[in-house]
This record gives C-alpha cells, structure tokens and sequence, in this order.
C-alpha cells in the first residue's frame, strides 16, 4: 500500500482530482462575474429608460379612415347593413432617411453606458394608389381626416417638437398613433391628401431623437434610402439588410442602404392590419465588441488550461528533479491561480482591463513564485515557473482580446503548448519514476 502511495500513478490521480475540485470555486467566480453583469445590464435598463430605449422609426406612411358596409340577410328575409370602422394605408413611393449619430458615455455608479443624440431629416413623396385589387370603393374614404404617421419606438427619447413640411403647408406632429395596425407607438398630424392618382405630395421633415443600443429603420418607401454617420468605431450593422458600402474606421463609420419594395413582404397599400412590418427593420448597433465582463468569462473558460498545465510543470519538476511537493502545495498554488479571476474582476470594474489584466497577472505570478522559491529553494527552477506562468498569461491577455481570430489562435496555442509538453516529456522513464524520489 505504501509503495502505491507513493508511485507516479496515485501522484498524477490526487493532481487530477486535485484540479477538478479547483474548478468549482472557478464556477463560483464565473457566477460572480454573471452577477455582476446583470447588475450592469439593470444599470444601462436604468439610463436607458431616461434617456431612451433602443430607438426605430417607421415610415412615415398616411393613414385614411373609412366606412366599410357589410348586408347580410336574415333568415326572415330581413336585410341587415352593419357598419365597420377601417384604415387604408399607404406607403411613400420615396423614402429618404439619412442622420448623424452621436454617441457619448453616461455614468451610473461604476458603470459606462453608450447612448446616443441624433438628427434625422426625413423627406420622400405620397402618390394615390389604384384601389381595385383591395375592393375599396374611392367614395368611401374620408380624405379629410387623413393623418401622416411616424412610428418611433420610445417617444421619451424625442428632444423637440416635429414639424412637417407638406407640400406648401406645415404642421406639427402630435403623440399617439390613430390605430394599432401598423405601429404601436408613434406621432400623427393631419395632411391634405387628394383622391388624384396624378399629384404628387412631397414632404420634409426633421427629427431630434435619443436612444441607445441601436437605430434601426423600416423600408416603407417603394424605394428606400438611409444614409447613417457616426464616430462610434465600433459599429455593428445588423436587421434584415446590410449597408452596401460599409465603411468602419477607427474614427467612425459612414453608411449606406437602397431597398426596393420587390425586397420586403409587405406591399405600398393595405387596410388595417393586413400587413407586418418590424421584421423589414434594419440599422446600426453601437457595440461595445468585448466588454469587461466577456473578456473575464473568455479568460475563466481557459482556467482548467492553467491549472492543468501549472501542475503538470510542477509534477515534472518532481520526476525530472527528485523533489517532492506536497499536494497541500499544490493546492494552494492552485487557488492562487482561481483567485486572480477575482482579482481582474474587481479591478476591472474600476480601472481599464488591460491595466487590471496585468496587475492581477503580476501579483499571481510574484506570489506563485515566490512561494515556489521558499519550497523549492531553487533560483532556475524559480524563474522557469515564472516564465511559463508569464506565457500562460500573456497568450491568454492576446486571445481575449481578440474576436474574428480568438478560437484560431487558441487552437493553435494549445496544440503548441501540448507539443512542448510531449516534447519535454519524451524521455520520462514512466515505468519507474515515483513521486519525489525517481
């Protein structure tokens, strides 16, 4: 029994079981780390309900009320006319949409939230639709009472009032939308509207506006052009287009989109609630690419790597070096290594990440091998831990960093390190070392 106690085999089973208990308080901290990031999420929930939510405007689009009469016959021969309110909408032939976004950082407690300003002019023209295939009789329908209407998500995020130019009439837009059909949430004003299929009716208009998150638009004109600028260098282009000709650089981001009517599922006219037109929506997402919180997580996820590694170097150094270590040794080495993660977590929190990286990273390092110096009592064998834990960190610091190329270089990066380890292991007697003493 005493000679299996001290063979390789029962060594290399206490090491393994040894760095499996060290990955639960390493699920503890990647709960601490979710938690503090929802308190982040309710953080930015926070500013974005004062300053305004993620923000899409649709349309404009003109909306006209009518009578729609309905005879149904009873058994009696009774004859019984009902009488239904309804809309018809109609969509622009041209839609000009085009906007500068301006981002700035608000602060709540330790947290950095993007939000945005941004001026959007709005032009395009309206022509009278043929309204035989939607059996709408022309006569039905109240020209009077029709209404302009602009969907915008969060109305809090509007900064001035809206004027229209329509035709040679201005107007304001007042809140609320006359129905439900097509947006939930928007503005509405009164418009001189004719029953002529040959008048065009132009309109301009400029819109003040606060959001965060994103800007998106929907494609309600025939044709659709949305020109968006920003300096946020890290914009995320995302809905259901892309831009034609993006052009991110470190200093911001000019884009463009052109979107026919042959491109979305809903037509230039329908009545009521005939049509859906959120999932047509597309624009631009100020993101942040890897946030603190993303990083850490990536860098937990690479944990069961260092403390795999770090106790196999400290396991050859036994059978290459006749020196024994004890387990209770290897177990604190290794939750030296857990407690950096707690380390760059609330460093992190409070200086930049790169800077909070190499703080924790260092104070490790200098505590591991310093402890490793009082065991071993050894200079070289002091500075080899040092080196490769300095490695270990260093090719951890450049795959978090990354995004396009992060599973690529951490491929590529274990094999290198599990062919070093091959390579330096190669010549291990391992039929006859033991711990400590071969």
């Amino acid at each position: 029994m005493k000679s299996f106690v001290n063979s390789i085999y029962f060594k290399l089973f206490a090491i393994g079981i040894l760095a499996l208990l060290l990955l639960i308080p390493t699920a503890m901290i990647e709960g601490l780390v979710r938690d503090r990031e929802n308190i982040r999420d309710e953080a930015v929930s926070e500013v974005s309900s004062k300053w305004g939510y993620a923000q899409t405007l649709t349309g404009p689009f003109i909306s006209i009320p009518y009578t729609r009469y309905t005879v149904t016959e009873t058994t009696n021969g009774k004859t019984i006319v009902s009488e239904n309110r309804e809309r018809l909408h109609i969509l622009p032939e041209n839609l000009s949409v085009s906007g500068d976004i301006l981002p700035e950082i608000r602060k709540r407690g330790i947290y950095e939230i993007p939000v945005y300003t941004t001026d959007v002019q709005i032009s395009g023209d309206f022509v009278m639709p043929y309204l035989s295939t939607l059996d709408v009789p022309l006569t039905d329908l109240e020209f009077d009472k029709a209404e302009l209407v602009l969907g915008v998500t969060d109305l809090r995020g509007i900064q001035s009032q809206i004027e229209v130019a329509w035709d040679d009439e201005r107007s304001f837009f007042s809140p609320g939308t006359p129905s439900n059909d097509v947006v939930y949430s928007g503005l509405h004003t009164p418009i001189g509207f004719t029953s002529d299929s040959a008048a065009q009716h132009r309109f301009t208009m400029n819109v003040s506006l606060r959001g965060s998150g994103h800007l998106f638009v929907v494609p309600m004109g025939k044709v659709t052009d949305v020109a968006l600028r920003s300096s946020w260098p890290d914009p995320k282009f995302n809905g259901a287009f892309l831009p034609t000709n993006p052009n991110p650089t470190s200093e911001g981001f000019e884009a463009q989109w052109s979107v026919f009517d042959l491109n979305r599922n809903f037509p230039q006219w329908w009545t009521n609630n005939g049509h859906s037109v959120e999932d047509a929506s597309f624009g631009v997402e100020l993101l942040v690419p890897v946030d603190d919180y993303q990083k850490t997580y990536r860098s937990i996820h690479y944990a069961i790597l260092f403390i795999g590694l770090t106790f196999m170097v400290f396991f050859f150094i036994e059978v290459s070096k006749k020196v024994h270590i004890h387990s209770i040794q290897y177990l604190l080495v290794g939750m030296a290594l857990v407690v950096f993660y707690t380390l760059l977590l609330s460093l992190s929190e409070h200086i930049d990440y790169n800077l909070a990286f190499g703080l924790a990273a260092g104070a490790t390092i200098a505590l591991i091998t310093g402890y490793v110096k009082a065991v071993l009592k050894s200079g070289p064998l002091t500075l080899l831990i040092a080196g490769i834990l300095s490695v270990l960190y260093g090719f951890i610091f450049v795959v978090i960093q990354l995004q396009d190329f992060a599973l690529l270089i951490g491929s590529i990066g274990i094999f290198l390190i599990l062919a070093m380890t091959m390579y330096f292991s190669r010549k291990i007697d391992w039929s006859s070392a033991r711990s400590g003493d071969a």
